[in-house]
C-alpha cells in the first residue's frame, strides 16, 4: 500500500475533471497531476535512494500537492515544515531528520542557507517536470510517509513517524466519521498545508474532490467566502480562531459551504454557538495530535443539534478505529466524570519519535499512546479535555483546569479571547493568571467569575494585552505567556 494509490484511483475514474485550482482558476485535471507527479517522483528516484527524506517549505501554493504525491510514488518520506519557523528551527528540523532535498517556496528558499533546495516554481523545479516519469514504488505499508514535527511550541521539535499505513487509517476514519466528499465537492485550503489542512488532502484526492489553494497562499476571510461561492460542495479544516474570524465578517454562509471541521485548539462553548447561529449546521470537531493524525475523537454534525453546554465543550467520542481511555495515576481507567490522562490505540498511532527511543518510550507505554493531555469520560462516552497535564495549576494543593477558567472569562460580552496560566507564588505555590484581550475590568470579571465558578479557581492577577501569542495553526503559545508572568 502506497498513498499515491489514491491519486492513482481519482485519476482513473476522473482523468479529464478539474484536480488542482489557484483560486478560482483550474490549473490541473486528475490525469495531469498524476503525470506531474510521476515525472517529479521520477526524477526524486533518479537521484535519491527509497525512504530518502524530502522537505516542503512553503506557504500554500498548488505544488504541495504534486510534491507530495511525488515523494510517496519514489519511495521517499514527506516532511512537512512549517513555513512560519525561524530559519534556525527550519535547519533543526532539516538536521534531524537527515532531509536529502527540501521543496521550498521562494520567500522561504532565501533563508535556507547551505541547505540542498528545489525552488517551487523555479527553472529547476521545471526539469523535473520534464523527466520520465517514475513507476510507483511498491512500498510496505509499515514504511515510513510523513515525519511530522511537533510544533515546537515547548521545546526541541520531536518527528512523530507516520506510516502509509498510519495515513490510511486516518484517511479511512474521516470519510467513515465526518464527511462524504464526491467529485463533486471542493476542499479549500485555509489552513496550512503543513499540518491539518495538508493531511486532509489524502481523502479528498481519494474522492476527487477538487483542491483549492488561495491566491493569497492563506486565510483570508473574505476570500476563503468568495472562493466558497465559486467551488461546489465545499469542505474545509480551520483552527477554532479561523472560525472566529469568518463568523466577525456579519457574511451569511455561502450555500456552497457544507462541511468545516475546527481543531488544533480549544473552541470555547460560547465562540462554537455564536458560530453555528452564524452560519449552522455544519460544524464537526476533531481531537487529535501529531502522533495520532488528526484522529482521537470528534463531535459529527448531528451531535451539535440541539446539544447541551456539557456536550459542545467536550471532544466527543472515539473515532472510528481507535479505542481511547482515561487512566488515574495509578495507569488504571479511570471512573466516570474522574480526571485522568487520556490514551489511545489503533492503526492510526505513530511507531514513534525519529532517532528519539527515549521519548518513544516515554510517550508509547503498553501498546497506548500517552497524549499528555487530561480529561475525563462522562457516562455516555462524550471525553472532555481538561488540560495538558502540564497547564494544570496546582494553587494551595487543588487542582485548577485553565480551560474551565477560560471558557467563562469568555462568555463575557467585553472579553474577546482569554487564556489562563499558572504562576510561581511563594505562599500558594502557584497562582492564576488571566490574560485577556477585550475591555473588560477586573472587578467586572471577578463578579463574572464569582457568579459561576467556585472562589479559589479565581485569576489573583489579570493582564490585558492587544492579542494572544498564537503559533500558525492557531495556538496560544503558553510558554510565553509562563515567561512573562515569571
Amino acid at each position: 500500500m502506497n498513498l499515491f494509490g489514491v491519486l492513482e484511483q481519482a485519476a482513473a475514474r476522473f482523468g479529464d475533471r478539474g484536480a488542482v485550482y489557484l483560486g478560482t482558476r483550474q490549473l490541473h485535471t486528475w490525469a495531469q497531476l498524476r503525470d506531474r507527479a510521476l515525472r517529479l517522483a521520477g526524477s526524486l528516484s533518479a537521484r535519491h535512494d527509497t525512504g530518502a527524506r524530502i522537505a516542503i517549505a512553503s506557504e500554500n501554493r498548488p505544488e504541495i500537492i504534486e510534491v507530495m504525491f511525488a515523494v510517496w510514488a519514489a519511495g521517499c518520506v514527506v516532511v512537512p515544515i512549517n513555513f512560519k519557523l525561524h530559519p534556525r528551527e527550519m535547519a533543526q528540523i532539516l538536521d534531524d531528520a537527515g532531509v536529502s532535498l527540501v521543496f521550498a517556496s521562494p520567500k522561504i528558499a532565501v533563508g535556507l542557507d547551505g541547505a540542498p533546495v528545489e525552488v517551487l516554481g523555479g527553472a529547476g523545479y521545471d526539469v523535473r517536470l520534464a523527466h520520465a516519469p517514475a513507476v510507483r514504488a511498491n512500498t510496505d505499508p509499515g514504511a515510513l510517509a510523513w515525519l511530522f514535527y511537533t510544533s515546537g511550541t515547548t521545546g526541541k521539535s520531536k518527528g512523530a513517524m507516520l506510516s502509509h499505513r498510519n495515513l490510511m487509517a486516518m484517511t479511512v476514519a474521516h470519510l467513515a466519521d465526518f464527511d462524504a466528499p464526491d467529485e463533486n465537492h471542493s476542499l479549500i485550503h485555509g489552513a496550512p498545508m503543513s499540518h491539518g489542512s495538508g493531511l486532509y488532502i489524502a481523502p479528498y484526492v481519494l474522492r476527487a474532490a477538487r483542491q483549492v489553494i488561495p491566491e493569497s497562499a492563506g486565510f483570508e476571510p473574505a476570500e476563503f467566502l468568495d472562493l466558497c461561492d465559486h467551488h461546489p460542495g465545499v469542505s474545509c479544516f480551520l483552527a477554532p480562531t479561523m472560525v472566529q474570524r469568518l463568523v466577525a465578517t456579519g457574511r451569511p454562509r455561502p450555500q456552497n459551504l457544507t462541511t468545516v471541521v475546527y481543531g488544533g485548539g480549544p473552541m470555547y462553548v460560547d465562540s462554537l454557538k455564536k458560530a453555528m447561529a452564524a452560519f449552522g449546521p455544519i460544524f464537526v470537531q476533531l481531537y487529535g495530535q501529531g502522533e495520532a493524525p488528526m484522529t482521537i475523537t470528534g463531535l459529527r454534525r448531528h451531535d451539535h443539534l440541539d446539544a447541551s453546554d456539557a456536550v459542545l465543550g467536550s471532544v466527543g467520542y472515539a473515532r472510528s478505529g481507535v479505542e481511547v481511555a482515561v487512566l488515574d495515576d495509578g495507569g488504571t481507567p479511570a471512573g466516570i466524570d474522574e480526571v485522568g490522562e487520556i490514551v489511545c490505540r489503533g492503526d492510526v498511532v505513530m511507531s514513534g519519535y525519529w532517532n528519539n527511543p527515549t521519548a518513544t518510550a516515554a510517550t508509547l507505554v503498553d501498546g497506548w499512546l500517552r497524549t499528555g493531555d487530561l480529561g475525563s469520560f462522562d457516562g455516555r462516552g462524550f471525553l472532555t479535555l481538561r488540560d495538558r497535564s502540564k497547564d494544570v495549576v496546582i494553587s494551595g494543593g487543588s487542582n485548577i483546569y485553565p480551560r474551565e477558567v477560560e471558557e467563562v472569562l469568555i462568555e463575557h460580552p467585553d472579553v474577546v479571547e482569554a487564556c489562563v496560566v499558572g504562576a510561581p507564588d511563594d505562599e500558594w505555590g502557584e497562582v492564576v493568571v488571566a490574560f485577556i484581550v477585550g475591555t473588560a475590568t477586573e472587578d467586572a470579571l471577578d463578579t463574572h467569575l464569582l457568579e459561576r465558578i467556585a472562589r479559589f479557581k479565581r485569576p489573583k492577577r489579570y493582564v490585558h494585552v492587544d492579542e494572544l501569542p498564537k503559533n500558525s495553526y492557531g495556538k496560544v503559545l503558553k510558554r510565553e505567556l509562563r515567561e512573562l508572568v515569571r
